[in-house]
């Protein structure tokens, strides 16, 4: 079994995938910054080394990637790396030293899709800051891949879903009232055609998505992978299964995206733009 260390392993998806590593016997160190307990409690954490570093902090001075390095691990997975300096400063530290780097990436790569489904065969063409951040770092990851050897595997979750918090809504935000109003039988008001769709998969899906690169490695290695659920959903297709759930009637009518994103708080359209 390997020692394995998950940076950002409180998360949603570290909160199914640390209890899973140890129970099959993994040795597992979890990097955080001690602000957060996970989402699902497990008698498996009481076996996990926990680590509390700042990565924000560590990498202003240079000394997260050297910190990360002097754990010792076989693996590491890394979920909370969001432009290529700070994964940039980590590979290098350990470049040589461990036998598999998991980089968390994002379906927003693809950004404007040409054909759906979207596979990994189709070039990303991400169109907002976070999606163009994590396709620059995949294309780093994958040249040191090929030209050094460094043994990286790159996954893509979509909208992530599971048990402690809450879930992107029909509305392509995280205001719950949005399911309060669908659960009152109210009318909901979608964009264009409602013809948007998000593409939702469980943390624990991604958990053992991981665990599954993690015991093929030579298969996934200098691999990007969607890592979503079989199928998406239009926002008029989730909305109106939503109300269904709740025994209501679907209810829903539409505007322009503009007019529509002018109807919400800041908050809820920055939310809804991005989803």
């Amino acid at each position: 079994m390997s020692r394995i260390i998950i940076i950002g392993g409180s998360g949603h998806v570290g909160s199914y995938l640390v209890p899973t590593l140890v129970t099959i016997g993994h040795e597992v160190v979890n990097v955080s910054r001690g602000i957060s307990k996970p989402y699902r409690a497990h008698s498996a954490w009481e076996q996990v080394e926990n680590v509390m570093l700042d990565r924000t902090a560590e990498e202003a001075k240079g000394e997260f990637g050297t910190k990360i390095a002097a754990l010792q691990p076989d693996i590491v997975v890394d979920m909370i790396s969001f432009d290529l300096p700070s994964m940039q400063q980590l590979v290098e530290a350990f470049h040589g030293k461990i036998d598999h780097y998991l980089f968390c990436s994002t379906i927003w790569v693809y950004g404007s899709f040409t054909t759906i489904p979207s596979t990994e065969a189709d070039l990303p063409n991400p169109i907002e800051p976070y999606g163009r951040n994590k396709a620059e770092m995949e294309a780093w990851l994958g040249e040191q891949a090929r030209r050094r050897s460094f043994p990286a595997t790159s996954f893509r979750p979509g909208h992530i879903v599971g048990e402690g918090w809450l879930t992107i809504n029909p509305l392509g935000n995280l205001n719950p009232e949005v399911f309060s109003k669908i659960a009152r039988g109210e009318e909901l008001v979608l964009p264009n055609l409602g013809l948007e769709m998000m593409h939702h998969v469980h943390a624990d899906d991604v958990a053992r998505w991981i665990l599954c690169a993690i015991h093929h490695r030579q298969a996934t290695i200098g691999e990007a992978f969607n890592t979503v659920s079989e199928q998406a959903l239009t926002l008029k297709g989730y909305a109106e299964a939503m109300y269904r759930w709740f025994g209501q009637q679907p209810r829903l009518s539409f505007q322009p995206f503009d007019e529509w994103l002018h109807g919400m708080n800041e908050q809820d359209a920055a939310a809804s733009r991005g989803h």
